[in-house]
């Protein structure tokens, strides 16, 4: 198995993408990284983002009608997403493989994986309401 070697664009953007709790946009990103790094462009930001994600360092999350975010944890999970702020949360519940068999027995569907997204508020945002 070979070494992922990141080039330092790659971990400048990593070592941005830690830095959330929530799962950020590319603008997120960038303008976290351009605090420090005012040279590296949106793009290259958005190409090595991409890059990562293929290579399974970090998960893209694609939501319907929205702008892709991601994630800094790899295992698979769930998310939440608040229709006040607009966050998106990990849910961290067992992952159900069993519904991926279970949907291609019944439609004959190939399965390679699945995506759930919860919706409604958030605590804070439950919270700011009151």
């Amino acid at each position: 198995m070979s070494e992922k070697r990141n080039t330092a664009q790659q971990q400048i953007i990593l070592d941005a993408l830690k830095k959330f709790s929530t799962h950020p946009t590319v603008e997120e990103v960038y303008a976290e990284v351009n605090k420090n790094h005012p040279k590296i462009s949106m793009t290259t930001v958005y190409r090595n983002l991409r890059k990562l994600a293929e290579s399974g360092e970090i998960r893209q999350v694609s939501l319907p009608d929205e702008t892709e975010r991601y994630d800094r944890r790899t295992e698979r999970h769930y998310h939440f997403k608040c229709r006040e702020c607009g966050k998106i949360f990990d849910v961290d519940i067992g992952y159900l493989d069993g519904i991926n068999e279970t949907v291609q027995k019944k439609y004959g569907f190939q399965i390679d994986e699945h995506d759930v997204i919860f919706k409604g508020i958030c605590q804070q945002c439950k919270k700011d309401c009151k």
